[in-house]
């Protein structure tokens, strides 16, 4: 259920060929409105259909911009996440049937600080960055139809930085240089879906390679611009300008919490994958998504190339990111009035507990409130994961749990995500 005072969130990924049904999910801050429950009597359950949607829209290459494909949080964010609405197709999640590529190259993603000179003009970015910037279309498995997204290239021989979402459920993937138009089928390297980044390589030589900046040097007001493939084919090679609205933004989807980039530069469908770059034409973060709802405009994101580039390198590594330690809980902030009108202590609502996670063991429930972790009060997903990120996998920490007036703790142990999500 969606509150009217709040926006849903999709992914920015364009489904394309015959009509499919778009499917909807929630992915959105949980927060609690007193006047969505007139009784307190009520299951605190009832509490968790009081969600509040942001409508994020994955916007990482021409796929789905809205639609395409899974979500991937953040590996350092995997954890006390929420869902983000995406209206994506109803269709498998996996990739499997995509071709694979060879992992175990050597080939590592670099981050370049920011260069001493005067910045660039619009037309010097775009002339840089373009034949950097690739359209990605995935047939899918499951149904006839194909979603589009973007990418960026990483090598000259081939190595391309998309988003997850983009590929979900495909059998098959082709990468457009958008430089020459020339096509290029695609083998997968790797994908992660709690980052919502996955890599490509396609057989190529002599490609642009995108310059890659380090996002941990960006301040709120420094300008930016976004290439991508808005709405599909089309509109190849679409830039559009803005500035970094905020850093650090908490956004959960698909049940990961991600630290997000945000800014005002226009994402639309299609976008998803696509570079987000600084006055420079340095790749700062990859676009994913985008709040979507009546009355509000210019609040897009993008997952910065501090988060990208150690999931690249795992994933071009191993095809996948190991050792990421996991409580198994979503949780989600509540607002002042929630917390009044119920009369529960400050904490994170927890709206999940993943099936197969030792919170699950432990007897950790869906509608508990989490007000500390290790004795450190919490009341946002960020302070939650500082605390885990402090502990590898197998390591104990301590929830500090309110259910039903009482309060007590509970010792879990972290967990691999990939093996509960």
């Amino acid at each position: 259920m969606y509150d009217d005072e709040y926006s849903s969130w999709y992914d920015t990924a364009t489904s394309a060929a015959e009509p499919v049904p778009e499917r909807e999910r929630n992915y959105a801050e949980a927060y609690w409105s007193a006047e969505a429950e007139k009784s307190q009597r009520r299951s605190r359950r009832l509490l968790g259909w009081l969600i509040a949607a942001i409508v994020v829209i994955l916007i990482i290459g021409s796929a789905w911009i809205f639609s395409p494909g899974k979500s991937m949080p953040e590996s350092r964010d995997a954890d006390s996440a929420q869902h983000l609405p995406d209206n994506r197709r109803e269709q498998e999640t996996d990739t499997a049937s995509i071709p694979a590529a060879e992992t175990g190259t050597g080939v590592a993603m670099t981050l370049t600080g920011t260069p001493d000179g005067e910045s660039l003009s619009y037309q010097e970015i775009y002339a840089k960055c373009l034949p950097s910037v690739v359209a990605i279309r995935t047939t899918l498995s499951s149904s006839v139809g194909y979603a589009l997204g973007t990418g960026i290239i990483m090598t000259e021989d081939g190595y391309i930085i998309t988003n997850a979402h983009v590929l979900d459920g495909g059998k098959s993937v082709k990468v457009t240089l958008l430089s020459d138009e020339s096509e290029h089928e695609a083998r997968l390297v790797g994908t992660d879906s709690v980052s919502d980044i996955a890599v490509l390589k396609i057989d190529a030589a002599g490609l642009t390679p995108a310059e890659f900046g380090d996002s941990s040097q960006l301040v709120v007001g420094d300008p930016v611009v976004a290439i991508g493939n808005p709405l599909g084919e089309e509109l190849f090679g679409t830039m559009t300008n803005g500035i970094i609205s905020a850093i650090n933004r908490n956004v959960i989807y698909d049940g990961h919490s991600m630290t997000l980039l945000q800014t005002n530069a226009a994402i639309n469908e299609g976008n998803s994958g696509g570079p987000l770059l600084n006055a420079w034409g340095q790749v700062i973060g990859v676009t994913n998504m985008k709040a979507f709802t009546t009355g509000v405009e210019g609040i897009c994101f993008a997952i910065p190339t501090s988060v990208v580039r150690p999931v690249v390198d795992a994933l071009i590594a191993e095809g996948q990111v190991n050792g990421r330690p996991s409580i198994g809980i979503t949780v989600g902030p509540m607002s002042e009035s929630a917390k009044e009108y119920y009369n529960v202590p400050n904490g994170l609502y927890i709206d999940s507990v993943a099936s197969g996670s030792d919170a699950e063991a432990k007897g950790v429930q869906s509608g508990d409130i989490l007000t500390a972790v290790n004795g450190e009060t919490v009341t946002t997903t960020y302070e939650v994961n500082a605390i885990k990120e402090r502990f590898g996998v197998g390591d104990t920490i301590t929830l500090t749990l309110y259910r039903d007036g009482e309060t007590f703790d509970v010792d879990i142990v972290l967990m691999d995500t990939n093996d509960i999500y």
